[in-house]
């Protein structure tokens, strides 16, 4: 089953060429309730509805450094500190966007914006300290997430050997398209993945690339306690800009369209737009190391 949220925050599932709405006030409750909702009645055309991120979690769960090529390309940038496998920190959920909307490019803060595709798990009921051999039982489904980053911001931050900022700045967190319930997806470590950028590939690789697998990634933040509906990503697969010999033919630019593909999830797609476009002011700027006063 495909789960959507759709134009004023309604949430249904796909049927077809058609969306069902379900009687549920959003997708955080439908997995509260455990997914025993009801229909509303009503059946909308797919081609009709805005669909929007289709969840908003409380907690977003963000894994790094775990698949094998894109580990190497990080060693091979030479940061301040290793990105150590599976390294985990929660990304700002209200940096979250759905569908066709819009990742503002913030100049006044980077000249750096890079793509990472990957493989997000929605988890379906709270629970803590469980073992990977119990992970699939919290497990409601997947969807496709584009962890957009600001790399000169990101260098800076690393030198205290973290990262969070740049990843977590306003439309940064595009999630979608919907929500691919387990049952569709037999073998999430089988998943081919691939990004494109004006319709270029930039990101090609596969869920078997995994240095962590799933299971196992789900029980380990479980210590953390999950509720009905968290987030928890996989990490990306290789080819990101900035690890490219000339990385500023790559970097995000005003006008770009990213796809975002997971084979048996969907394709998201966001185009990038320019501060100017998005606010009725100059782009905003701040300088942690100039004068304060």
């Amino acid at each position: 089953m495909k789960l959507v949220t759709f134009d004023n925050g309604q949430v249904g599932r796909l049927d077809g060429d058609d969306v069902v709405e379900l009687d549920v006030p959003s997708m955080r409750d439908y997995f509260e309730r455990g997914g025993e909702v009801g229909e509303t009645g009503r059946r909308f055309a797919l081609a009709d509805v805005r669909l929007r991120a289709p969840i908003v979690p409380k907690k977003f769960f963000h894994t790094a450094g775990n698949f094998t090529d894109h580990h190497d390309e990080l060693t091979a940038v030479d940061w301040s500190h290793p990105v150590h496998k599976g390294i985990v920190f929660f990304q700002n959920v209200d940096a979250i966007i759905g569908p066709d909307e819009a990742v503002v490019y913030p100049e006044g803060l980077t000249e750096e914006l890079d793509y990472e595709l990957e493989l997000a798990i929605v988890i379906g009921r709270s629970g803590k300290f469980f073992g990977p051999e119990e992970a699939e039982d919290y497990i409601a489904g997947y969807t496709v997430f584009n962890d957009i980053t600001a790399r000169d911001i990101q260098r800076r931050e690393m030198q205290s050997g973290v990262f969070s900022f740049s990843k977590a700045i306003d439309t940064f967190c595009p999630i979608g398209p919907w929500i691919v319930t387990k049952d569709e997806v037999p073998n999430p470590q089988a998943l081919a993945m691939e990004l494109r950028v004006n319709g270029e590939r930039r990101q090609a690789g596969n869920t078997r690339q995994m240095v962590i697998s799933i299971p196992h990634l789900v029980a380990y933040h479980s210590a953390q306690g999950y509720s009905a509906g968290d987030i928890v990503t996989t990490g990306t697969i290789s080819g990101v800009a900035a690890v490219q010999p000339n990385p500023f033919d790559f970097y995000l630019r005003p006008g770009d369209r990213i796809e975002a593909e997971i084979e048996g999830i969907g394709t998201l797609r966001n185009p990038v737009i320019a501060w100017k476009d998005a606010h009725d002011s100059e782009p905003y700027s701040i300088d942690l190391y100039g004068p304060t006063n």
